[in-house]
């Protein structure tokens, strides 16, 4: 039997033991994460090879080969926050109530209100202005305001905005900023400069109705993922198994399996944004080594190839002869042709 192979794979990834991605907990051989968005994957299989040479012409008289590797690479065209995680070996974290994930926001909007002392702002969200339990510290500034001309292009140093009684959408940036700290002088292009504990900003341009640009940092409980890469971890080992179909020279398709039962992704990564071109690939590789498979604990393999052929497929069914000549031979095709559909 021949077959050509012109099908991606769907893939899935088993832990090798407990494991925690995110906040979900795998134990031994349960799936962990399915791949059916893929565009490529390959299997390579390498050795290294020493000889004996000598003579004339220093030939090669012996060879040996060794240090077997099998390879496992596959592009996905998406992926997803827990893929991401386990490609690189990142924490995943999930936004919630004991997990607030801090996002920065930046919006343009125009001013609301304008006084002597003070102009507001109003945010389409509330705007995080430190001293939760993500961020203990409430003494930093994380609400900047900036004016812009008619080009929209920014046209003031940041004012800083306070958050306001109500602690709602609506910003507040005062004319005099307060700040906690004492007198001091730094040196910017050779010209000594002032921090005092209150400085008077230049509200000379503002006026209600003006465009600002604010920069800004909010609060999430929910609908947001964060991924922490971190020094000291890299993905992990799991068992792969990866179905495909095999093509037949007689056109059927024969589904195929692939299993590497012990896999360790590279923590190697490229994250390409372009505005332009195709559309930015995931891509695993993952280095196999000898392990057993959960079907065969007597033998080690790198990996493991099964072919199946369907014997439901009635691939070699054939016509039966048409009777003729005499009743007698008629007779006794039609009870062959009977037994032989009743089998079917």
């Amino acid at each position: 039997m021949k077959f050509g192979v012109r099908e991606i794979c769907d893939v899935v990834l088993r832990a090798k033991a407990a494991m925690k991605v995110g906040e979900k907990v795998f134990y031994k051989n349960e799936p962990v994460l399915y791949f059916d968005s893929l565009k490529t994957s390959s299997m390579e299989g390498a050795a290294t090879t020493v000889y004996a040479q000598g003579g004339r012409g220093n030939a090669r008289l012996i060879a040996w080969e060794g240090e077997r590797t099998v390879t496992f690479t596959m592009e996905d065209a998406l992926i997803s926050p827990a893929g991401f995680s386990i490609l690189t070996g990142a924490g995943l974290t999930k936004a919630d109530s004991s997990n607030k994930i801090i996002v920065h926001k930046t919006e343009i909007t125009k001013i609301k209100t304008k006084d002597a002392s003070s102009f507001t702002v109003e945010l389409s969200e509330a705007p995080y202005f430190g001293g939760s339990a993500t961020k203990p510290d409430d003494t930093a500034d994380y609400v900047y305001v900036m004016l812009l001309d008619e080009n929209g292009e920014v046209d003031s140093e940041p004012y800083i905005a306070s958050e306001t009684e109500s602690a709602g959408k609506t910003i507040t940036v005062y004319a005099t900023e307060t700040k906690n700290s004492d007198e001091k002088t730094f040196s910017l292009s050779n010209e000594n400069h002032e921090i005092t504990n209150n400085r008077v900003n230049d509200f000379t341009n503002i006026a209600e109705g003006k465009t600002v640009l604010v920069d800004y940092y909010v609060e999430k409980t929910s609908g947001a993922f964060q991924i922490d890469i971190t020094p000291d971890k890299f993905g992990g080992n799991f068992y792969l198994e990866a179905s495909t179909l095999f093509r037949a020279t007689n056109g059927v398709d024969m589904p195929a399996e692939f299993i590497i039962p012990n896999c360790k992704i590279q923590s190697n990564f490229t994250f390409t944004m372009a505005s332009s071109g195709d559309p930015s690939t995931f891509t695993f590789t993952m280095d196999a080594f000898p392990d057993y498979t959960r079907w065969n604990p007597t033998k080690k393999v790198f990996a493991a190839i099964q072919v199946i052929e369907d014997s439901d497929t009635l691939t070699d069914f054939e016509r039966l002869g048409t009777p003729h000549n005499t009743s007698s031979v008629a007779s006794e095709y039609n009870t062959t042709q009977k037994d032989h559909i009743e089998k079917v």
